[in-house]
């Protein structure tokens, strides 16, 4: 039932137009830059074996007090057990969960008894077509999935944060399988954002590095990326 709930809330708060979660915010401030020009929610980066934003899990908590209940607080974690991954949500008080590695059905079904009006989010790294089936497989245990670039596979994992674009056909293909809304990440930015929303035809985008500049949030990007954005309607009803 939550999935349906989900799902009604973002074709409603989206119009016409596609969702975009500004990920890897730092501070308070970068929180309020990305909402003023229409981010519908914010990434929070918790402890990870690799790549940027990570930040304490008290400096989240903080951020989420002030956010407005209208904005989605997303906690990236690379835990993999109910009990963790429900550990880092009490303390955080976020209100949606993006699973960055994958996390056992069983482990899944927990999450949905133990937090059910906390929305889960899974990411599915796109390395080859076998993402395709790990999207199919899993739909059914969360409310959305993400579609990143990075390779859990390696000795170091990369689970998100790569600034690498993937294969985009095979996004493409697993937004037109699943019957859930599908966010698109990966490589991302002002100049290749209404290409991927033409392409791919996400509920969302996702976007970390591509509206940085030394790591900071560059307001002046943030505003080109919006602008890119608005400029395509979504394609889905």
């Amino acid at each position: 039932m939550w999935r349906r709930i989900f799902k009604r809330k973002l074709i409603t708060s989206m119009s016409d137009f596609t969702r975009v979660k500004i990920c890897c915010i730092s501070s308070i401030d970068e929180a309020r830059l990305a909402m003023k020009y229409g981010a519908s929610a914010i990434g929070l980066v918790s402890e990870m074996p690799s790549g940027p934003g990570v930040i304490s899990e008290k400096l989240i908590a903080g951020i989420v007090s002030k956010v407005p209940p209208s904005v989605s607080t997303f906690l990236l974690t690379s835990k993999k057990t109910a009990e963790a991954i429900i550990i880092q949500q009490k303390k955080t008080k976020v209100n949606t969960l993006q699973l960055v590695d994958f996390v056992d059905y069983k482990e899944l079904k927990k999450l949905r008894e133990q937090l059910p009006r906390i929305k889960l989010v899974q990411v599915i790294h796109i390395v080859d077509e076998k993402a395709i089936d790990e999207a199919v497989n899993v739909e059914k245990y969360i409310d959305a999935l993400l579609l990143d670039s990075g390779n859990p596979n390696l000795e170091v994992k990369e689970l998100g944060g790569t600034g690498r674009i993937h294969n985009w056909e095979i996004s493409k293909l697993i937004r037109e399988k699943v019957h859930v809304p599908v966010f698109l990440a990966g490589g991302l930015n002002p100049g290749n954002v209404s290409e991927a929303i033409k392409k791919v035809q996400p509920y969302g985008v996702d976007i970390c590095s591509g509206v940085r500049t030394n790591s900071l949030l560059d307001e002046e990007k943030l505003k080109l990326f919006f602008q890119s954005v608005s400029s395509i309607k979504s394609y889905q009803a």
